[in-house]
């Protein structure tokens, strides 16, 4: 008879918790209560997390009131087993006599068996293992403790409410032992609330001014701040980073909108909107053509009397002295020239073994020049003077205060120097792209400056052995592969990326570990494994890229995805996916022989030697596929020669209908294992097909 279901409601209320760690701490709970109760035999039908700023709600429905019955079958010794075996079994087994063993007759004889009976245990007894053990297994990326206990919480824990069934599961964790009651919000409602299940809990926190899912405390700041702006004609500036994290802050989230002072208008919108944002939380308004406003939307998590002036006005207040900071190091900024801040540069190290930033600013003059001679459109003066000054604004005080603007503050700075608009440009967006949504840079000289950077970078690392390893990858050189690979497609950038490396190489003036050869083909097959992830993203099949990697000397990313491109188009055609079948079976038969001759096939084929016209009109087909596979893979033609291998499909489908490859004639067999061999080598002119699965 199936057992009763019931459900079971966890609450651990503690001090804040920091917004960026709620989801991942609300996911791991999920999965480890979830695995706990599957490995006690415990089902459910759901199991949701919830996470806040003091709060961890776990609801599980539909589990059994207690495990199921479990019955075990232990096989003993033979029952002419030493008297000691027999001996043991019976202790291990908590038996008395051989007489409460069963005997059994199997084919090799006669065998003692014991049968266990074990009733589960009741659900709740169950649930308080499974859910301390969770507790103590919860990673956290900080914790600490406090009082006078030893267990680590990422804050300290106030209380548990644990119920199962409307019944206090007594789960005992950091000194505290659960109950069925809790507390609302900390000002609003503290007074304690006592709940019987999840229902009861959402009804009485949302009484209690607690939002328990964050899904609705975002919709509820956006929908209110969105009415605040629009009341005064302006919006919400696109922030939805902004907006997870301003909903892990409030319990209770109350909208207001306030002003910044007219005298902090002149700088920067990036400068404004990064004060407002990274330090104090604050949405930014814009009008309805996208002009930054001098309104701000703050987040309250307590209604107030006074509808939330106060708290304006203290908001207003922190800001100006923030804003006063800026703008004091935007003015004082623009009386030095970005220029005059280089050297500077010296005082800054870019990593103990690759000397300073100085230093890289020297590589990168060479470098991005180097580059620019294959773009059309890089002025190499243009690019030396952007490569020159990219990172001149980490001397400056604003970056200093607000690291985020490196970059976007050299180009206003150079812009205040009357630099060209396409240094200004470039030094604000070489760091790009930084991410898979990052805008890639795509004016000629920012390209040039950009890849400059990021191979400098790999190349140095890579060359101290300083490679990333497993999910290790401290200075986020996978990122800068990845932004690299960017910049060379999506600006069709026609470049050896080993020249690139080996230039970049020569340009370090510090000894380094590893040899310019070896740090190539390292980062070649770095970039090879970050090709497969960009372009698995894009639905691109990761054997096309082996199968093309596999040929050789490929290290020009545009002709690569040439390659791949014509190759996945090849094989989404009938006689594609037909011609790779056949050769595949045309290699075996040809690995099997080379094999057992001990010899290499793939000679030129002695067409008198073939016996039979099938292996003749193959043979002639092929040597005019050759001839124009060889001439359009020196074109670049991938497609061509796509084409071309193509005619071969129906003459090799006859070859195997009518012709015995291994035939009686030794010369005639060696002409048919030649033939095939050939097909092989033509085809891998363009891919190695033996990489390509199916």
């Amino acid at each position: 008879m199936p057992h009763a279901t019931s459900e079971l409601l966890l609450e651990l209320l503690s001090e804040e918790i920091p917004a960026r760690m709620q989801v991942r701490a609300a996911e791991d709970l999920k999965r480890l209560l979830s695995d706990g109760l599957k490995q006690s035999g415990l089902t459910f039908s759901r199991l949701d997390t919830f996470s806040g700023p003091r709060r961890l709600t776990v609801v599980c429905d539909g589990l059994p009131d207690a495990q199921p019955d479990v019955t075990e079958e232990r096989k003993g010794p033979g029952v002419d087993a030493p008297e000691r075996a027999i001996e043991g079994f019976l202790k291990a087994n908590g038996l008395a006599s051989v007489e409460e063993a069963e005997k059994r007759e199997l084919p090799k004889g006669t065998f003692y068996f014991v049968v266990i009976e074990r009733k589960g245990r009741p659900t709740a007894d169950v649930l308080k293992d499974v859910i301390e053990a969770a507790l103590a297994a919860l990673p956290w990326p900080k914790s600490m403790r406090w009082g006078a206990g030893d267990t680590r919480w990422v804050r300290p824990l106030h209380s548990m409410l644990c119920v199962f069934g409307g019944a206090i599961v007594p789960i005992s964790y950091a000194g505290v032992i659960a109950s069925n009651t809790t507390v609302g919000h900390r000002f609003l409602a503290p007074n304690e609330l006592q709940i019987s299940d999840f229902a009861s809990y959402r009804d009485a926190m949302n009484s209690a001014k607690v939002m328990v899912e964050a899904s609705q405390r975002r919709q509820v700041i956006a929908d209110a701040a969105d009415a605040l702006a629009q009341a005064e004609g302006l919006k919400v500036t696109n922030d939805p980073g902004l907006l997870d994290e301003v909903a892990g802050l409030v319990e209770w989230p109350v909208p207001l909108l306030g002003t910044i002072d007219d005298e902090f208008m002149d700088v920067p919108t990036e400068v404004l909107t990064s004060a407002m944002r990274k330090h104090q939380k604050y949405f930014a308004l814009e009008t309805k053509d996208g002009t930054f406003s001098n309104r701000f939307a703050v987040v309250a998590n307590i209604e107030t009397s006074d509808a939330g002036a106060a708290i304006v006005a203290g908001n207003e207040r922190v800001l100006r002295a923030r804003l006063s900071d800026a703008k004091f190091f935007w003015d004082q900024d623009r009386q030095q020239s970005l220029a005059s801040r280089v050297d500077k540069l010296s005082e800054r190290v870019f990593q103990a073994d690759l000397g300073t930033v100085r230093d890289k600013v020297t590589r990168l003059e060479r470098l991005a020049g180097s580059i620019a001679g294959h773009m059309d459109g890089a002025l190499l003066e243009q690019v030396k003077r952007a490569a020159t000054l990219c990172k001149a604004d980490l001397s400056t005080g604003m970056v200093a205060e607000f690291p985020d603007l490196q970059g976007i503050m050299g180009r206003y700075y150079a812009a205040n120097d009357k630099e060209d608009a396409a240094v200004c440009n470039a030094i604000a967006s070489h760091y790009a792209p930084q991410g898979p949504s990052d805008v890639c840079p795509s004016d000629p000289v920012s390209v040039a400056v950009s890849l400059a950077d990021k191979v400098d970078t790999l190349v140095g690392f890579f060359a101290i052995d300083q490679k990333p390893t497993g999910s290790k990858d401290p200075y986020a050189l996978r990122r800068a592969a990845l932004g690299a690979i960017r910049l060379v497609l999506e600006n069709k950038l026609r470049l050896s990326l080993s020249d690139i490396f080996a230039q970049s190489y020569d340009a370090y003036s510090v000894q380094l570990k590893t040899g310019r050869q070896t740090v190539a083909d390292e980062l070649l097959a770095f970039f090879a494994d970050r090709l497969k992830v960009f372009l698995k993203e894009r639905g691109v099949r990761h054997d096309l890229i082996s199968a093309v990697f596999a040929v050789g000397n490929e290290d020009d990313l545009v002709r690569l995805m040439s390659r791949v491109d014509a190759l996945a188009t090849f094989l989404g055609s009938d006689d594609g996916a037909n011609l790779l079948t056949a050769c595949k079976r045309a290699a075996n038969i040809v690995r099997i022989e080379e094999k057992k001759d001990g010899v290499t096939f793939g000679q030129s084929t002695d067409a008198s030697h073939l016996a039979v016209d099938d292996a003749k009109t193959l043979a002639d087909t092929l040597k005019g596929v050759e001839v124009t596979v060889q001439t359009a893979v020196l074109k670049e033609d991938f497609g061509a020669a796509m084409s071309a291998l193509a005619t071969l499909r129906q003459p090799l489908d006859v070859f195997f209908d009518k012709v015995t490859v291994n035939a009686d004639d030794p010369k005639a067999r060696v002409a048919n294992l030649n033939l095939l061999a050939r097909i092989g080598k033509s085809m891998d002119r363009v891919a190695v097909f033996s990489h390509i699965e199916g």
